[in-house]
């Protein structure tokens, strides 16, 4: 295919979950077209091997790891890699970003929190303000949030009709085909906790005024719609998980292992990447620096 610099350029596919492997189970694959988050245990522990000081412990090893790679994976220059963290509120989102991405460079990932549009935003498309952020060639952009939020709160609100939702599935899809076909590999991981641990981290937030910012009386309205939310979830699940961008449910009522579940994914992403050092410039050899 043609890129815009019209040179040709090899279609990156996604990363796909080894059969039998720990991550297996919790990958939609594309031809799965049920998918209930009742089957998906949120305070399951598949990548667990320990302890939670020892898995802990792999979490610090593998930010390492990922750091080192994005390092190479900044000079390589042939690829870009999006992380979607997708969830109900207290998931998890912003924990997962410093407990997997807190070791890397500034330089190389870029971190967005999507909010509610702006009147300019509003103006456009909706996928028109994602697309300005998705990452450039040598760069990671991991999403808080992501245009999964067009399918979830209009879909629970009623503010679009079923025949808007699919369109919008389908103009999501051909989105991510897009960047997958220039070149960007998608991660998707939608964050999946309990009913019970979700109302424990918001009475959490509610008792420590060190977290008063991060709560706010709506969340309580949102909890209400909770079997709602988790019917839309299911339908972009099955709806969205594509070839070139398959879903991942990670079970998030353990933090620790969420971090390590997911680090251990965007890890072995990476390693799958053949990255490589630019060749080596022949005006350097012998070169002495006086």
């Amino acid at each position: 295919m043609s890129t815009q610099n019209g040179m040709n350029q090899a279609v990156f596919p996604a990363l796909h979950a080894p059969a039998g492997s720990a991550w297996a189970r919790w990958q939609i694959g594309p031809a799965l077209r049920q998918v209930r988050l009742k089957d998906f245990d949120p305070g399951d522990k598949p990548f667990s091997k320990g302890s939670k000081a020892e898995d802990q412990a792999r979490v610090q090893a593998l930010a390492r790891e990922i750091d080192e790679l994005q390092n190479l994976f900044y000079a390589d220059g042939r690829h870009k890699l999006l992380v979607i963290l997708q969830g109900t509120d207290t998931s998890g989102k912003d924990g997962t970003i410093r407990g997997v991405f807190g070791q890397t460079s500034p330089l190389g990932v870029h971190t967005v929190g999507w909010k509610a549009p702006t009147e300019p935003e509003r103006a456009h498309d909706y996928l028109w303000r994602i697309h300005q952020q998705v990452p450039a060639a040598g760069h990671i952009t991991v999403f808080n949030r992501s245009h999964y939020e067009d399918v979830l709160v209009p879909v629970v609100n009623g503010w679009i009709t079923p025949e808007q939702t699919k369109q919008r599935y389908q103009h999501i899809n051909d989105f991510e085909r897009l960047l997958a076909e220039t070149g960007t590999v998608v991660l998707k991981f939608m964050l999946h906790i309990g009913f019970d641990e979700q109302r424990e981290r918001l009475q959490e937030r509610v008792d420590d005024v060190t977290k008063h910012w991060k709560f706010s009386l709506g969340d309580l309205e949102v909890r209400k719609q909770w079997p709602r939310y988790q019917q839309a979830y299911e339908d972009l699940l099955e709806t969205t998980s594509t070839a070139w961008a398959p879903w991942t449910v990670v079970p998030a009522n353990s933090k620790t292992h969420r971090n390590l579940m997911i680090a251990t994914i965007v890890r072995d992403t990476l390693q799958a990447l053949d990255l490589r050092f630019p060749p080596e410039d022949p005006a350097l050899q012998g070169l002495r620096v006086e």
